[in-house]
């Protein structure tokens, strides 16, 4: 492996690559492909992560998006060199996976944001994300310049970890105000 990039990349297809890289059709909307990835992701977390086990959520949510991060990072980065673009806008992937890390340790947040109403928790934590991975503040946008995937999938994951810190700044602060 002296490419550093895993052998079974080579066996895949340039339209494969692509197809995976942009979530197929997902990537390709014409007005906010990212939005388009980040909101299937929260789909992907609703569906996969939000019924894991409250005691052991936190943990179990970081352990199952290693493999799935690893998967984007080598996907994403061949996509950049098939479509000889960086960080190309259609390449969605890693908006899709980096969602559940949004929501690490939810379950502690105030039951008034986790009950009944987890729907806007949900909602707040994907607007959080947009936020965070378009503006990218904080140095977020200088985990970009990394080399290949792992450029195109950094800057999210500190998107996403930075809207989970402030879901729970925000959650401590309405309890500590009385509001839940």
């Amino acid at each position: 492996m002296s490419s550093g990039k895993p052998h079974w990349l080579k066996s895949l297809p340039t339209p494969r690559v692509v197809s995976l890289a942009t979530l197929g059709p997902i990537g390709r909307v014409r007005r906010g492909p990212g939005t388009a990835g980040a909101l299937a992701g929260l789909v992907y977390f609703a569906a996969f992560f939000s019924f894991l086990p409250a005691a052991h959520a936190w943990w179990l949510t970081i352990v199952l998006s290693i493999p799935a991060l690893w998967f984007a990072v080598a996907i994403c980065g061949e996509a950049e060199i098939r479509l000889g673009q960086r960080d190309p806008g259609g390449v969605v992937l890693d908006e899709f996976v980096v969602m559940p890390l949004c929501f690490i340790g939810w379950q502690t947040l105030p039951a008034a944001w986790t009950g009944e109403a987890r729907w806007a928790l949900f909602l707040a934590g994907f607007g959080l994300f947009r936020v965070f991975d378009i503006a990218k503040p904080l140095g977020i946008s200088r985990l970009q310049d990394l080399p290949g995937g792992r450029g195109v999938v950094a800057d999210d994951v500190a998107a996403a970890l930075a809207s989970c810190a402030t879901l729970h700044a925000a959650g401590h602060l309405a309890e500590l105000a009385g509001w839940c």
